[in-house]
C-alpha cells in the first residue's frame, strides 16, 4: 500500500485537491481527509458524497462507507475525519475500513488499535496542532499514488521543481550504527521503494541504530514524506531507533511546515548523529 499526504494551510486549496483528485478517477477507498475545523470538513465533505450535518449523534451520508465523525485527539481536541479508510487509519476500535456511516460517534477519543496507528496518530496530531489540514492518499495502484502525488504537490505544501535525479543510495557501518548514504530525490516509484526496502531489510536483521544521510537528498514529494513517516514507524517499532542528517535547506524547510521536524531525531551531520546513540 502506497501512502501519499498532503498538508494544507488553506481550505480553498485543500478543497481543489480533493476535487482534482476525484476528477482524477482517484476511488473514494484511496482518499481520507483530516482537519480541525468543523465548517472545512462540511465543505469537503460535498467533495465525497457525504453529508456532514454538524457530526452530533453520528454523521448521515450518501455513499455508504463514508466515515464521517467528530473525534477527541489529546493534545489537539476534535479532528474531523472524513473517508472510507479514516477509520483504519487512525486505528478506532470496532470501525474498520468500509464501517458505515457514523460507526465512529462524535465525540470519540482516538484510541490507537496497534504500534504503528499509535505513530501515525502521533505524526497527525503534530499537523494538525499547528492548524493545518491533512489529504491522505492510500492505495496499491502506481498510476493512481503518482496522480496524487502530483495533485498534492501542486495544491498543498511542496517543495518547489523536481530534480532531475533518481535516488541511489549507499550504506555503511560506522561504530555499529548504520548509516544510509542517499542522493537525488525521494518520490513515488523511485525513493520510496529503494528506502522503504533497505529499512525494513536492516531492521529483519536486528538492526538497532539507523542514520539517514539526507546531504545529497534535493527533492522528497509527497510520497516521500509518507515514506518517511513509515521509516520511522518501522524502526521505532522493532525497538530500534531512526534519526536524520545532512538536511538541506529545502529539505529541511519541508519537515518544518509539515511539522515533521517535531517527530524526528535530527542532527547537524551524520558524524553527531551517530554519536548520539
Amino acid at each position: 500500500m502506497e501512502t501519499a499526504i498532503g498538508v494544507f494551510t488553506a481550505r480553498d486549496h485543500a478543497e481543489e485537491a480533493v476535487k482534482e483528485l476525484r476528477q482524477r478517477g482517484l476511488p473514494e477507498e484511496a482518499l481520507i481527509f483530516l482537519t480541525r475545523s468543523e465548517g472545512e470538513a462540511k465543505t469537503i465533505g460535498k467533495e465525497f458524497g457525504a453529508y456532514v450535518g454538524g457530526f452530533v449523534g453520528g454523521a448521515a451520508g450518501m455513499t455508504t462507507g463514508v466515515v464521517t465523525a467528530a473525534l477527541l485527539l489529546p493534545g489537539v481536541g476534535t479532528v474531523f475525519a472524513l473517508g472510507f479508510g479514516a477509520a483504519a487509519l487512525l486505528g478506532l476500535a470496532g470501525a474498520g475500513a468500509g464501517a458505515s456511516v457514523g460507526s465512529a460517534a462524535a465525540g470519540d477519543t482516538l484510541k490507537p488499535t496497534s504500534e504503528s496507528s499509535a505513530e501515525d496518530i502521533a505524526f497527525f496530531q503534530e499537523v494538525l496542532k499547528s492548524g493545518r489540514s491533512l489529504v491522505i492518499v492510500r492505495t496499491d495502484a502506481p498510476a493512481m499514488i503518482t496522480a496524487a502525488c502530483e495533485v498534492l504537490e501542486r495544491r498543498g505544501i511542496s517543495m518547489g521543481s523536481k530534480a532531475p535525479s533518481k535516488m541511489q543510495a549507499e550504506t555503511r557501518t560506522v561504530n555499529n550504527v548504520t548509516v544510509l548514504d542517499l542522493r537525488g530525490r525521494i518520490t513515488v516509484g523511485e525513493g520510496n521503494i529503494v528506502l522503504r526496502e533497505m529499512v525494513r531489510e536492516l531492521a529483519d536483521k536486528g538492526q538497532k541504530a539507523v542514520v539517514l544521510n539526507l546531504k545529497e537528498v534535493n527533492y522528497i514529494d509527497s510520497s516521500g514524506v509518507g515514506e518517511l513517516v513509515k521509516a520511522h514507524t518501522t524502526m521505532q517499532n522493532r525497538g530500534g531507533r531512526l534519526k536524520l542528517a545532512n538536511l538541506s535547506k529545502r529539505v529541511h524547510d519541508l519537515l518544518k511546515v509539515t511539522r515533521l521536524i517535531t517527530i524526528f531525531e535530527i542532527y547537524p551531520d551524520d558524524a553527531s548523529a551517530v554519536g548520539s546513540f
